[in-house]
């Protein structure tokens, strides 16, 4: 009886590593390091979205974009049969400035809210974007992903910017953490971006602590690794309630313009390590 409990168990471990190939091209292990060989996966089954079904998933919410700039296509695409395509136009999701800042429009699917980060744990995400050639490059305003930091509706931290986010601005692609006044930059590069897969990897534990981190690869190559606070400060003065909630966002986000842009994302995932 026992050896086929054993052997019961053993058949369903090998189905799990099979569907994660077939799911996300291998198995996901958790790590910030790209050569990790061990697994540290705290959290049970990686959430994972290869954008294979006709329909999107309820990992996300879709209130920052409207049903036509979204389509899962089969014609771009990283790996399996398709992947998720964004489009924005003028005045699309159109939002007055708040504060001195500009109008702004976005087309972004926002994760859903079981799945923020909470302060103080470490989680890694990775996800893989396309970036056509004809796509317009200009000297405004662009985020293609983002991580906010949760304000509660109608207080002062509404309107502040991400607490890290992917911008592409004047064909030039950064990486910028804003937890205070000033936004820094962590990275950022020139080289050409359009018409290739830009396969992100983000190790990221959120807090006002200096114990927090922020590891990013860009393919096989590490472009930030920073250990720092990561959040704005949580009191009366900022808004900002402790311990904090973290949420991610990608597609375009902008100043308005009369440009149309199209971006294509495929391959994302999200785990919980355990800290080393």
């Amino acid at each position: 009886m026992k050896l086929k409990v054993i052997l019961f168990i053993h058949v369903v471990l090998l189905g799990f590593l099979s569907m994660g190939a077939l799911l996300g091209g291998g198995v996901l292990f958790s790590s910030c390091s790209i050569n990790s060989s061990r697994p540290k996966l705290v959290s049970g089954i990686p959430v994972i979205d290869e954008f294979e079904k006709p329909f999107i998933s309820n990992l996300w919410k879709t209130d920052k974009i409207i049903p036509s700039d979204l389509k899962i296509q089969s014609e771009v695409f990283k790996t399996g049969h398709s992947a998720i395509q964004i489009n924005l136009h003028t005045n699309d999701k159109l939002e007055t400035g708040r504060n001195g800042n500009l109008n702004s429009e976005r087309a972004e699917l926002t994760e859903a809210k079981s799945l923020y980060a909470e302060e103080g744990k470490t989680y890694l995400q990775t996800f893989s974007m396309f970036i056509p050639i004809d796509f317009p490059i200009v000297e405004r305003r662009l985020v293609i992903a983002q991580w906010k930091q949760k304000c509660p509706l109608g207080h002062k931290c509404d309107d502040n910017s991400p607490v890290l986010a992917v911008r592409y601005i004047s064909g030039k692609m950064l990486i910028t953490q804003t937890i205070g006044p000033r936004r820094t930059v962590l990275w950022e590069s020139v080289e050409e971006f359009r018409n290739r897969w830009l396969n992100f990897r983000f190790c990221v534990c959120f807090t006002i602590k200096n114990s927090g981190k922020i590891r990013v690869y860009l393919d096989d190559s590490i472009i930030v690794d920073y250990t720092g606070p990561t959040a704005y400060y949580e009191d009366s003065t900022t808004g900002y309630p402790s311990p904090g909630k973290f949420y991610f966002k990608m597609g375009l986000y902008r100043d308005s313009m009369t440009e149309p842009m199209t971006i294509y994302i495929d391959g994302y995932s999200k785990e919980l390590l355990k800290d080393d």
